[in-house]
């Protein structure tokens, strides 16, 4: 029987597209490797220190964490900070980000050493993908309103921090977390990610439903995109400090470790 090009070229896609997804499907479904180490990456508007309640407890179950001084300077750098941190490790390593270092997570994700990748309400791209442009398909987050800049620094004023950053944390801990929020360069929203990790590891999402940084919609879009094993926290998009123990547990099973 005699087919068209058209039709030809439509089948080839097709069986394109429903290999890709196939793929990442496997790569989500996959069990994890056992890890006990694991390596925490943050966010803009945050330090390392962000991450301190999820590594007592971390530490407690007897896994090894670190946590990244991300330097929110470019991508290249910020994903070179975390290779550093990676290289050092002995053994299966869980890569985890908050926030904007989603892009880190997908990008240095590759890295041998990592076994599985978690994602805590965080950006999540495909390779190459322009990810301004992804988010502004869904309604925008209040908190985007409250970035201000000195000349190629932007941080994120005090109403907005404690109101659309921290929302859910007593305001005595939300003021000191915002006195301690090291600013970002302009340069660093530019970048591209040229790998999706995921595409590749076992991955896990937590969206947090009370977002107001990231649109949860959002969360949940490229949660479901890359297949990953996916929790609701009732929480601000500092989820990994209201909510350590939903975050932890998480992170655990990504260990292959039980809560």
């Amino acid at each position: 029987m005699m087919i068209s090009r058209r039709a030809f070229s439509t089948a080839l896609l097709a069986g394109a597209a429903a290999s890709l997804l196939s793929t990442r499907g496997m790569a989500a479904n996959a069990t994890p490797t056992k890890a006990r180490n694991v390596v925490l990456v943050h966010g803009l508007f945050a330090d390392g220190s962000c991450w301190t309640e999820v590594i007592a407890r971390l530490q407690a179950a007897g896994l090894n964490a670190t946590s990244v001084q991300n330097p929110l300077t470019t991508l290249p750098e910020a994903v070179a900070s975390a290779e550093r941190v990676l290289a050092r490790q002995d053994g299966p390593t869980v890569l985890v980000g908050h926030s904007f270092s989603g892009m880190i997570v997908t990008e240095a994700g590759v890295h041998p050493n990592v076994s599985a990748l978690v994602y805590v309400a965080a950006r999540a791209p495909d390779a190459g993908e322009d990810y301004t442009a992804l988010a502004k398909t869904f309604p925008t987050p209040p908190a985007s309103a409250g970035i201000v800049f000195d000349g190629d620094e932007g941080r994120l004023s005090e109403e907005a921090f404690l109101r659309d950053f921290a929302g859910d944390l007593p305001a005595a801990k939300a003021k000191v977390l915002y006195a301690v929020q090291q600013p970002f360069h302009k340069a660093l929203l530019t970048g591209k990610t040229a790998h999706a990790a995921w595409l590749t590891k076992p991955s896990y999402y937590a969206v947090s439903t009370e977002d107001r940084t990231i649109n949860p919609d959002l969360e949940r879009f490229m949660a479901k995109r890359m297949g990953a094993k996916t929790i609701e926290v009732k929480a601000s998009h500092l989820s990994l400090i209201s909510q350590p123990e939903e975050i932890t547990r998480l992170i655990l099973e990504a260990a292959g470790q039980q809560a």
